[in-house]
């Protein structure tokens, strides 16, 4: 489990790298556009691409805080009760976050369908035809590019999540058992 443990680490922190980089792209986007705006010829696709990358700043970087339970909460109850049921909640919110993560990954396995879409030989307009579900045809307003790769965001969080979860959980009922070994209640930030 500490090798689970550590590659969560090391992947809550690529999170946060790449959250940082969109978060700097985010920056210079708009400052072009506004530029460009005030020269009177405004850019469009800026505008787009900069709310895109926004979007997966956003998701990247809630993965990232919720792997390292720094997520806002209300700690009343968590800090009035005693190790045990501190540490018994601690595992029910983790709980709780698998669950959503994990129906969160489902939901995102059913709206791509990647088996019906191989099945039809990534025929999109067949795949159309037998779903019902274009996700695969609709195209962003100025960028020209398919949203579902804009979208892909999205089960990339439920699954970074989902993993994250199951680590963070793992190491809760580690600490129900032993609470030597469960994990540092996060940093309050005051």
């Amino acid at each position: 489990m500490p090798m689970l443990s550590r590659l969560s680490d090391r992947l809550a922190r690529l999170e946060e790298i790449a959250a940082a980089a969109l978060a700097a792209a985010v920056t210079l986007l708009i400052l072009v556009n506004v530029a460009f705006r005030a020269a009177g010829s405004p850019l469009y696709w800026i505008s787009e691409l900069s709310i895109y990358a926004m979007i997966w700043m956003t998701f990247l970087i809630a993965g990232a805080v919720l792997k390292r339970r720094q997520g806002i909460a209300v700690t009343l109850v968590a800090d009035a009760l005693p190790g045990f049921g501190h540490r018994l909640l601690m595992a029910l919110v983790d709980l709780a976050v698998v669950v959503f993560a994990a129906l969160l990954l489902w939901l995102c396995w059913r709206w791509y369908q990647p088996l019906t879409l191989a099945r039809l030989g990534f025929d999109v307009q067949a795949f159309q035809g037998e779903t019902f579900n274009f996700i695969y045809a609709e195209n962003t307003s100025t960028l020209g590019i398919r949203k579902f790769w804009v979208w892909l965001i999205l089960p990339w969080f439920a699954l970074s999540l989902t993993f994250h979860g199951l680590v963070n959980l793992g190491g809760a009922l580690r600490g129900l058992r032993d609470p030597g070994q469960a994990p540092p209640p996060p940093e309050a930030s005051r």
